[in-house]
């Protein structure tokens, strides 16, 4: 049987975050006396907001692990039908509701990562028959310190150190784990649900995964006019509208100065158009302090089999560029640019 330390020890050889609530809520059930264990985060996407039940698993062995590439945003439940969720993240503590009065079932509301300034607002959710012994909270704490230690440490490694989305590094560590379909060899199974391990995948890629590449337009005049700190200034700003545009479950990157990337699962690509001219109206419309009006270009293509990141973004720089040498601030479809025989 499986003990406190070996938990531990499989907690910090992650290299991947998406593997880590797994880990997390397993161990937690593995090793306390409860009934159910959950993960959820908050995600939002047009500025609502829902929770998306990341990991949840049951004692007597059922559970499902969910892919935040290919959510439901519609079907997650709205913030408001889980409100001692809501109080847990708004104390910032643990929080435990009796359910059936004092000597009840109980359910405890750890929040994932205790900071205000963290990206990641969610909750590990512990269902029980009676409230967690002393020596059952410190346990908890024991796996959920690692977690959060863990948990920092890559996503320290895998951001932009300027605008906090994930690097060039990031995107070309985990471009086949984002966006491959299928398992190749053993993968862990929860119930009915197969969660994927690293390196255990076969590069079979679904057909609504896009790759885009946003470029900040004259960013070479605009930095020579108004030197380097005003563009590191755009460039944060930038980010952020990208961050408020996009989904939470998006993947954002920086690659280079003026270079931003976003790999998203969409049905359409009229959907995806349209998250790209949002991006772009919210920029053009924005007066920045410094500079005034930017304007941006963007470039998407979909991910096809046996894409590597070079190919995709050799698709998307190929889109963009047709952008910008036709005057910039718009956006353009690699699939659209090859339909019309550019």
């Amino acid at each position: 049987m499986a003990t406190l330390a070996d938990y531990l020890i499989q907690i910090t050889d992650h290299r991947d975050r998406n593997f880590l609530e797994y880990t997390l809520a397993k161990a937690v059930l593995n090793l306390l006396p409860v009934q159910r264990v959950l993960v959820a985060h908050v995600m939002h996407e047009v500025g609502e907001k829902r929770w998306f039940e990341v990991v949840s698993l049951d004692a007597g062995g059922g559970g499902n692990v969910a892919d935040p590439l290919r959510i439901d945003f519609s079907s997650m439940k709205p913030l408001g039908v889980a409100p001692d969720r809501l109080k847990c993240l708004e104390i910032l503590d643990k929080h435990e509701v009796a359910q059936a009065g004092e000597n009840g079932p109980r359910i405890t509301y750890i929040p994932l990562i205790s900071d205000l300034s963290s990206e990641m607002q969610g909750v590990l959710e512990i269902h029980t028959e009676l409230s967690l012994s002393a020596v059952d909270l410190q346990t908890v704490g024991h796996l959920h310190h690692v977690y959060c230690n863990i948990y920092k440490l890559l996503a320290y490694s895998d951001r932009d150190a300027l605008t906090g989305l994930l690097n060039r590094k990031s995107l070309e560590n985990s471009f086949y784990s984002a966006v491959l379909d299928e398992i190749d060899g053993h993968g862990v199974e929860v119930g009915s649900t197969v969660v994927m391990q690293e390196h255990e995948r076969r590069h079979s890629v679904p057909p609504n995964y896009w790759l885009g590449m946003v470029m900040i337009d004259n960013f070479s005049r605009i930095h020579d006019l108004h030197g380097s700190l005003v563009m590191e200034e755009v460039t944060i700003l930038v980010a952020r509208i990208m961050a408020n545009t996009f989904r939470t479950h998006d993947r954002l990157y920086r690659l280079t100065g003026d270079q931003f990337v976003v790999l998203f699962h969409c049905p359409e690509e009229s959907l995806a158009l349209g998250a790209f001219e949002r991006m772009r109206g919210n920029i053009e419309k924005l007066k920045f302090s410094q500079v005034g009006h930017v304007t941006i270009s963007a470039g998407f293509s979909r991910i096809v089999m046996d894409d590597s990141p070079a190919s995709a973004l050799q698709r998307t720089s190929e889109a963009i560029d047709f952008a910008q040498k036709n005057g910039g601030n718009q956006v353009c479809s690699h699939l659209d640019f090859v339909r019309k025989g550019y």
